[in-house]
């Protein structure tokens, strides 16, 4: 049978090595070993499957054996045939599959980041299993080591989520040593899901989920929102394990004006450096107090202090800022100030100088 879905034109040459190598009894040739692994190389371009290229080799020597040939003969000449057929095939579909894969990996680059126009990136998703004309979220897992796709973790998390949304249009890959998974707006269980099994196959990884974006742009933007509540989780020192960026929308909002952030922790938590022992103390203290509701008994189980020393801990603050923690008035701005200090990671990073309005 010869057309498109044929087999015959991978055998060509195969009757006549047939006919002459099982009746002399001689091994193939260097050149109709050649010959049998290109073959093997086209089959796999072509995409054919495996098993029914087999199938074929082994009904053409059925069908093309010479009456006269010693039945062992023509078995070695089959065997010879699709050793070296198998061999050019499994060489060409690494080939196909690496060069897949660098395409996979370039595409998701461009994508995450927003490069190449937004048409393109559309055309090339639906060869990656996405629909870009649909609003999509990202979500990232970031574990206690780096991972690439190779690696038993991620491997183990992509087998569950696949095995369980087998024919969702969903995108898992590996970024910068994290797990990345895109699903489509609708589909939040998708990435729950996702973060379920990102968790237990890491141990103590925690998972971010951007904001559901429209088109190819928005999955960049969902993929930044995800990467920045992570980096907020870990300035704030938030240990949730699955964080979302619409819940922390306030933090971005507090750096949004850099200089502005800087000014008011240097103007309201400045003044703690003159403490002994440096502004962190206090500082660690003014953040157990605002985390457990402003309650002193709760904030000093925390820190283990007594209520004394936490109050005078509180009046000292009071003295060198010139403002009262425990006076509703005064809570906001120094509970801001707090949170901006997370932020830029002070005292540990002391403010820059130019930094610094006066």
């Amino acid at each position: 049978m010869t057309g498109p879905h044929s087999s015959e034109r991978f055998l060509d040459g195969f009757d006549r090595i047939l006919a002459d190598a099982s009746i002399t009894g001689r091994r193939l040739t260097r050149d109709e070993i050649e010959s049998r692994r290109a073959l093997g190389a086209q089959a796999a371009e072509a995409g054919r499957g495996w098993r029914g290229l087999v199938r074929a080799h082994l009904a053409a020597g059925r069908e093309g054996r010479p009456r006269d040939a010693d039945p062992d003969s023509v078995l070695a000449v089959v065997e010879q045939a699709v050793d070296a057929f198998a061999d050019g095939y499994e060489r060409a579909q690494r080939l196909v599959i690496r060069k897949e894969e660098a395409a996979r990996r370039e595409f998701i680059d461009d994508l995450l980041h927003g490069r190449g126009p937004a048409g393109q990136l559309a055309e090339r998703s639906e060869r990656f299993g996405l629909r870009l004309s649909r609003a999509h979220a990202v979500a990232v897992a970031e574990g206690p080591e780096k991972y690439d796709e190779t690696d038993p973790v991620p491997r183990q998390v992509a087998d569950e989520l696949f095995g369980r949304f087998e024919n969702r249009r969903i995108l898992f890959t590996t970024k910068d040593g994290r797990m990345v998974c895109i699903a489509p707006a609708n589909q939040d269980e998708v990435l729950t899901h996702f973060a379920q099994h990102a968790r237990a196959a890491a141990g103590r990884a925690q998972v971010a989920i951007g904001r559901p974006r429209p088109g190819p742009v928005g999955i960049g933007h969902s993929y930044e929102e995800a990467l920045n509540a992570l980096d907020v989780a870990q300035r704030m020192g938030l240990d949730e394990p699955l964080l979302r960026a619409s819940d922390l929308l306030v933090f971005p909002v507090l750096v949004r004006d850099r200089q502005a952030l800087v000014d008011l922790v240097q103007s309201a938590l400045g003044p703690l450096e003159r403490a002994r022992g440096g502004a962190q103390p206090l500082l660690d203290t003014l953040t157990a107090y605002f985390d457990t509701g402003c309650v002193a008994a709760a904030t000093a189980r925390r820190l283990s202090l007594s209520v004394r020393a936490l109050t005078y801990r509180l009046a000292r603050i009071h003295t060198l800022t010139g403002t009262d923690p425990t006076d509703p008035a005064h809570r906001y701005t120094l509970h801001t100030a707090v949170i901006g200090a997370r932020l830029l990671d002070w005292p540990t990073r002391p403010l820059k100088p130019a930094e610094v309005s006066f």
